[in-house]
C-alpha cells in the first residue's frame, strides 16, 4: 500500500454539511489498517521498487468496485442505506495507486424506499447526492471519457466513473439509459443475477437470452456510449449481448467456471465470444466468488489462479481486474443482503470454507498493490503488466465510449 497521494488535502464525505443536522452520520470502518496487512508476496527490495513505480507511473484502471465506506458495525447497515448518504472513502483512495476507478455503488440493496432495491429513484438520488459531495473536493474527480482518465494521470487525481451493475432500473423505459448517461453512468450491466426486462440472470432455473427490450437497450447503450458488462447476466443472456453489440462488451468482474465451478463465474466459452470481438474479462474478487481447487480459502492466490487461467485461454490482451471490493466487511454486507445478492443461486453447489475477508484484496486500498507486486514476483513483464492494469480496459474504453 501507498503513501497517501500529495493531491489529496484530507477531505472526509460530506464534511461541507453539519453531522448531525444535515445527516445521520454512523461509526463507520476504518478505510486502511481495518484487517492486517497481506504477509504473502514477500518481495525484495527490488521487487517492492519494481511495484511501487509500476503502481505510481502507469494507468490502473479498476473495472469493478464500490468505494464506499460501511459501517463499523454491519447491524447499522440498513439504517445507514435508508439514510441516502453513502461516503466515498476518499482516504483509502488516496492510497491506492489507481488512476481510475469503476464505482458500481450498491444499488442492488440501495433500500431508500423499498427493501427490494434496484429502484429507479433511489438510484438517482444515491447517484446525485453523490455527485453533490464529490464535487465538493478535488482529488476524485468525476470521469466520464477517457480525457478525464487522461487529466487524471497528468495531474495525480482519481478519476472516478458511475457504473451500475443492472439496467433493472430502466424497466421498460429505455430513454432512461439517455437520463442515467447524463448522470454520468458510463457502464451498465444487463442483469444482475435475477431475470429482468432486458434478460436472463446468472441464477435462473433457464435463460431466455436477450429480449426485444434487450436488443433495444443493446442498441441504445451503444449510440449512448455506455460500456456494456454481462458479469452477472445468463449464458444465453451474456452471449446474445456480445453478438448484438456493435462495440467491445466487458465481463467486469467474474472468473473462469473451469477453475470454480458455480454459476458466478464465466464459462470458456463466453470468454471466448468476449475475447473474439475484443472486450476484456476483468478478474474477480468479492469474498466466496474467485476460489479454486489449488486454493480453496479465499485469498489473492486463489484470484490470480483465475486470472492465469483466463490468460492462456484467451490472451494477455484480453483479461484485465474488478476487483470488486470496499471499505468495511464484505463478508458482513453479504450476509446481511443474501437474498438480494441471490447468494445462495449464484455460488451454491460447491463446498467451501467461509473467510472472514480476501487476504490480499480486503479492501480498494491495497488490491493493485498487492495484484502488481504477485505480477512483478511471477516475472511478467513491464509491458504485460500495463496491459493487464489498465492498458488493455483503456483500449476498449476508446471504442466503446463516444
Amino acid at each position: 500500500m501507498l503513501e497517501p497521494a500529495s493531491r489529496y488535502t484530507g477531505y472526509t464525505a460530506y464534511e461541507y454539511l453539519e453531522s448531525g443536522k444535515d445527516y445521520r452520520e454512523f461509526t463507520y470502518a476504518k478505510q486502511v489498517g481495518r484487517v492486517p496487512a497481506y504477509a504473502g508476496l514477500e518481495l525484495s527490495a527490488e521487487q517492492e521498487e519494481r511495484t511501487r513505480r509500476l503502481l505510481t507511473e502507469e494507468t490502473v484502471i479498476s473495472l469493478h468496485e464500490h468505494v464506499q465506506v460501511f459501517p463499523e458495525d454491519m447491524s447499522d447497515l440498513r439504517e445507514h442505506i435508508r439514510n441516502g448518504r453513502e461516503p466515498t472513502g476518499y482516504e483509502g483512495l488516496s492510497r491506492s495507486g489507481l488512476t481510475a476507478v469503476f464505482d458500481n455503488g450498491m444499488d442492488g440493496t440501495c433500500c431508500i424506499s423499498s427493501d427490494a432495491g434496484w429502484k429507479y429513484q433511489d438510484v438517482l438520488f444515491d447517484l446525485g447526492v453523490r455527485m453533490a459531495d464529490l464535487a465538493h473536493q478535488d482529488f476524485v474527480i468525476k470521469a466520464e471519457s477517457v480525457k478525464d482518465i487522461e487529466y487524471a494521470a497528468e495531474t495525480g487525481r482519481v478519476a472516478h466513473i458511475f457504473a451500475l451493475e443492472a439496467a433493472t432500473p430502466i424497466e421498460n423505459e429505455i430513454d432512461r439509459l439517455d437520463v442515467l448517461y447524463g448522470f454520468g453512468v458510463r457502464q451498465m450491466g444487463i442483469a444482475y443475477s435475477e431475470a429482468n426486462l432486458l434478460g436472463g440472470g446468472l441464477k435462473e432455473r433457464g435463460d431466455g437470452g436477450l429480449t426485444y427490450l434487450g436488443d433495444r437497450a443493446v442498441e441504445r447503450m451503444n449510440k449512448l456510449g455506455i460500456a456494456i458488462d454481462i458479469s452477472h447476466s445468463g449464458d444465453r443472456t451474456g452471449l446474445d449481448v456480445i453478438k448484438k453489440s456493435k462495440t467491445p462488451v466487458f465481463i467486469t468482474h467474474a472468473g473462469s467456471r473451469t477453475v470454480w465451478p458455480t454459476n458466478r463465474m464465466k464459462d470458456d466459452e463466453t470468454i471466448r465470444a468476449c475475447a473474439e470481438r475484443g472486450g476484456v474479462i476483468g478478474i474477480e474478487a468479492a469474498p466466496h466468488t474467485t476460489l479454486s481447487r489449488d486454493h480453496i480459502r479465499h485469498s489473492l492466490d486463489s484470484v490470480m489462479d483465475h486470472f492465469t487461467y483466463c490468460v492462456e485461454l484467451v490472451g494477455i490482451d484480453h483479461v484485465s481486474f474488478g476487483p470488486d471490493t470496499l471499505f468495511g466487511d464484505h463478508v458482513g454486507l453479504h450476509d446481511t443482503f443474501a437474498a438480494n445478492l441471490s447468494l445462495g443461486q449464484a455460488h451454491g453447489g460447491v463446498e467451501f470454507p467461509k473467510v472472514e475477508y480476501v487476504d490480499g484484496l480486503e479492501n480498494p486500498a491495497e488490491g493493485f498493490f498487492n495484484i502488481i507486486g504477485w505480477l512483478v514476483k511471477h516475472q511478467y513483464s513491464d509491458d504485460d503488466i500495463r496491459k493487464v492494469i489498465g492498458g488493455n480496459t483503456l483500449r476498449v474504453l476508446k471504442e466503446v465510449w463516444v
